[in-house]
């Protein structure tokens, strides 16, 4: 555990502020969940229109995190999070004053780019913290960031009840949504002025070429260029969904021309991803063996998020709705009931990177987490009307418990790669976990929540399998740093330590 958790100075002060800012991203981006039912009956939408709006609150996340992975990169954390933080603003706003379902499409769609803030927290912790502690660090960040959505759930709806009984005796829930939105403004200033991107007297690395994410191999490219692929699927899939006549918003002819613009956007990745790297697939340049890395491995990572936060995602969305549904209770108990699972981040994500920094294997405890995941989603697959609620509440929490410790232990390995491209491996890794919820959530608005759960479980099965087989422990060197001064000592995971001094000097001859 971290010794001076709880203080607020040096590389704890950074920590503190950094998942506070998490914290606030995760209640703006969760904002519309608690009033879903009450929105839905104030404009008279579908079920399925619901459903349609908890995937487009998480589409524009995908493309979202690969961009600020990039400029996360270029320009440092302090400037990308507060800035990110003082946009919020806008589509909160926008679902404020919403007064009809293709209002709230846009706002929602524009509301996913606030999810990409996980991204950017994920570097400036990796800068802050050496190797042996950047687990636990993470599920730190990413735990009591995620509490946001237990705070959007529990809290929002007994704020805008007391915004109701002051205004006209009904439900605020707009002046609510409105607030989320001016407090993240708010702390964007705050953060801006509070943080730096690295400890004094380290350089922030940067990669040589920006534009595409920097690969060391020919395979490598043809890898990243296949998961650029798949995330233009699930955008895709988002436009099919919008064009369903049952909804309204798009004509097939739209789609076609939706279909198409996606395209061309891959066309242009490629080209771009081809620009940076064109040298290594001409065979003209050729990496060093220490500055090599296995694309393999972030695809494998992606998957490993997809089947975690992208189910856990998926699940904070659709969990109030699924109490009321199955147990027929009133909305606000079965938020405070849902509340729940977000809750458990708290404890469960830190305690997810606590494990991979000490169980002497970062593979093997996300294959085995993501194992949990598996059995753990087929027993949800079971519940019913029939079930006792504490037992339904007792197997969701397992599950979340899980996923939740996974998505932390992936964080645990991801900054471990290779180190000045760590913005743009989160945000391929990061935007694959809304890839798993854009489909999980496309499934449960086709079928429903027993068949979501199965296939969140099978999913995760296959996924421990393939990590089981082809995950690599990573072998990354990093800067061990106090967050006020430097040490003398360069931390390899699990190896030797070598003398920084040594090492500045191998640099300068």
């Amino acid at each position: 555990m971290l010794p001076g958790l709880f203080s607020f100075k040096g590389r704890y002060r950074i920590l503190h502020l950094t998942w506070v800012a998490f914290f606030l991203t995760f209640i703006c981006w969760f904002n519309f969940a608690p009033f879903a039912t009450t929105i839905g009956k104030e404009f008279g939408l579908t079920p399925e229109q619901i459903k349609t709006l908890s995937i487009c609150n998480l589409a524009l996340t995908i493309p979202a995190r690969i961009v600020i992975g990039m400029l996360l990169d270029r320009f440092g954390p302090r400037i990308i999070y507060s800035s990110l933080l003082i946009f919020s603003t806008i589509p909160c706003l926008a679902t404020a004053v919403s007064q009809n379902f293709h209002q709230l499409v846009i706002s929602r769609l524009l509301m996913g780019i606030v999810g990409a803030g996980f991204v950017v927290g994920i570097r400036m912790v990796a800068e802050w913290f050496p190797a042996q502690e950047i687990g636990i660090a993470q599920g730190i960040y990413g735990g009591w960031g995620n509490f946001g959505a237990f705070g959007a759930e529990f809290t929002l709806p007994i704020i805008a009840l007391a915004g109701g009984f002051w205004m006209d005796g009904g439900s605020n829930w707009r002046g609510a949504i409105a607030l989320t939105g001016i407090l993240a403004a708010i702390y964007g200033a705050i953060y801006y002025r509070n943080v730096q991107d690295t400890p004094i007297g380290k350089v922030y690395q940067k990669p040589k070429r920006n534009g595409a994410i920097e690969v060391t191999s020919p395979k490598s490219f043809w890898a990243a260029i296949i998961m650029n692929f798949g995330l233009i699927f699930a955008l895709g899939l988002l436009v099919w969904r919008l064009a369903q006549p049952s909804l309204k918003f798009l004509s097939h002819t739209q789609m076609l021309f939706a279909w198409l613009f996606l395209a061309c956007l891959f066309v242009f990745q490629t080209y771009r991803a081809w620009q940076v790297n064109r040298e290594v697939l001409s065979g003209t340049k050729i990496y060093a063996a220490n500055e090599r890395y296995q694309f393999r491995q972030v695809a494998l990572l992606a998957f490993a998020y997809a089947t975690s936060f992208g189910s856990e995602l998926t699940v904070a969305s659709m969990l109030p709705a699924f109490f009321e549904q199955t147990f027929s209770f009133e909305h606000l108990a079965a938020g405070a009931i849902a509340s729940t699972y977000p809750f458990m981040n708290l404890i469960a994500r830190p305690s997810g990177g606590l494990l991979c920094d000490r169980a002497g294997s970062r593979k093997w405890t996300l294959t085995l987490l993501a194992t949990g995941i598996g059995i753990s989603y087929l027993l949800a697959y079971r519940i019913d009307r029939n079930w006792s609620i504490s037992l339904a509440i007792m197997v969701i929490a397992i599950a979340g418990c899980f996923s939740q410790a996974s998505s932390g232990a992936n964080s645990g390995i991801v900054p471990l790669i290779k180190k000045e491209i760590t913005g743009q491996i989160s945000g391929h890794v990061g935007a694959y976990g809304n890839f798993g919820s854009v489909v999980y959530l496309t499934i449960f608005s086709l079928t429903d929540a027993q068949r979501l759960f199965q296939t969140m479980g099978i999913a995760a099965l296959i996924c421990a399998s393939v990590c089981a087989f082809f995950l690599k422990e990573p072998k990354s060197i990093l800067f061990e740093e106090d967050g006020i001064k430097n040490t003398n000592l360069i931390v390899q995971p699990n190896s030797f330590l070598i003398s920084r001094r040594g090492a500045e000097a191998r640099r300068r001859k």
